[in-house]
């Protein structure tokens, strides 16, 4: 039996391509309605902070892993002292942090934007080596746009220090960044093994609407001169680590064709899901040949792909309009469904991928569901 921490859509993938190998799954989340609970051979709902739920879960699994880097790390601390948890506690305690994960690949000389720490409001500031326009980020948590401000001049960073004192948060953390003109938003899911065996899937290229990832297109409409450097630095970003499983390594590429690392998720990632139908061996089915030791599987592209978010009322409208519910019986298009009981502004409740004979015609079709849905 695997464990997983944290029962959204990723561990509901994630428990579904384990059974498929023939694994037994327990799911550890705290919401009684998160969708992987309903998969799970052990369903587990209670608190990450529960020390009973901490024994049953250990004592039940041979091996653990994560659907989400915000687990708390004295969780998944205690629960390696146990069974083996990949990507290790150490790789979890680094990247949920945004100050440590930035300051751990400045350390290594991986390219990020320039950056500053900030422990109270007052050390709210834009230091010339940022400069405008910046970017305010919680340290921890936060996610999808939330938790972070866009500073364009010192207006805003008075703005911003009287609201932190107002919401009493003299004990917060949070990173100040210099905004990154980007020319794209690119992507690389990063596959590495116990025996250091590392696979790369192709580069993808995002776009995110509102802070929230809207489209991913695969290929990226990038030359392959520009392909193999990102994929360079994705991996090499993992080797540094020492990584074990999944990972998604964030990429700005610039107009002078340099880049910028952004961030790195220590899991199956929402650009990724275009994995279930255009390549043979999904990122998801990765995670559990990592997580328990088996070879790893192919990284190929089978089909270009463009994948489309169902956000909030885009799942009622996909569902239930006639005209969109016949696009989607198209060929090439596939509609993933997440099963969460309900149906909130800015939460993803599935996704549509379109596969094509050139990422151009899947991109068409994934911009004419948007048209439809509004």
């Amino acid at each position: 039996m695997i464990g997983v921490l944290g029962g959204g859509q990723l561990g509901a993938m994630f428990t579904t391509a384990a059974r498929r190998l023939g694994y037994r799954v327990a799911v550890w989340d705290p919401d009684p309605d998160a969708p992987a609970l309903k998969l799970a051979d052990l369903p587990l709902a209670a608190p990450f902070t529960d020390q009973a739920s901490l024994d049953s879960f250990s004592t039940a699994i041979a091996t653990a892993t994560y659907e989400w880097e915000n687990i708390p790390a004295a969780t998944v601390q205690a629960l390696e002292r146990r069974v083996p948890v990949r990507p290790a506690a150490r790789i979890l305690t680094t990247i949920q942090n945004r100050l440590e994960q930035k300051r751990f690949l400045a350390g290594h000389k991986i390219p990020v934007a320039p950056f500053q720490a900030a422990t109270s409001p007052e050390h709210v500031t834009v230091p010339d080596a940022v400069g405008f326009p910046a970017l305010c980020k919680t340290a921890t948590l936060g996610y999808d746009g939330k938790g972070q401000v866009r500073l364009t001049g010192p207006d805003d960073v008075r703005a911003l220090v009287q609201e932190l004192r107002a919401q009493k948060q003299p004990q917060g953390r949070w990173i100040i960044e210099r905004f990154l003109p980007f020319k794209k938003e690119l992507s690389v899911l990063v596959v590495r093994g116990a025996d250091g065996d590392c696979r790369c899937y192709p580069v993808v290229e995002n776009v995110h609407e509102a802070g929230i990832l809207r489209t991913t297109r695969v290929p990226a409409a990038i030359d392959e001169a520009t392909a193999q450097r990102a994929t360079a630095l994705a991996a090499s970003v993992i080797d540094k680590l020492d990584g074990v499983g999944v990972f998604c390594v964030e990429l700005f590429l610039m107009n002078d064709g340099g880049f910028f690392v952004n961030e790195v998720a220590p899991r199956p990632h929402n650009s990724g899901h275009y994995t279930l139908d255009a390549c043979p061996v999904s990122q998801f089915e990765q995670q559990v040949r990592a997580v328990c030791g088996l070879p790893l599987g192919e990284v190929t592209l089978a089909s270009p792909a463009v994948m489309v978010n169902l956000i909030g009322e885009d799942f009622t409208k996909a569902t239930t309009d006639a005209e969109i519910k016949k696009f989607l019986s198209k060929s090439g298009a596939k509609l993933h469904v997440y099963g969460k009981k309900s149906v909130r502004p800015g939460r993803k409740m599935g996704h549509v991928t379109f596969l094509a004979d050139s990422a151009d015609e899947a991109w068409a079709s994934a911009t004419s569901l948007k048209r439809l849905l509004g």
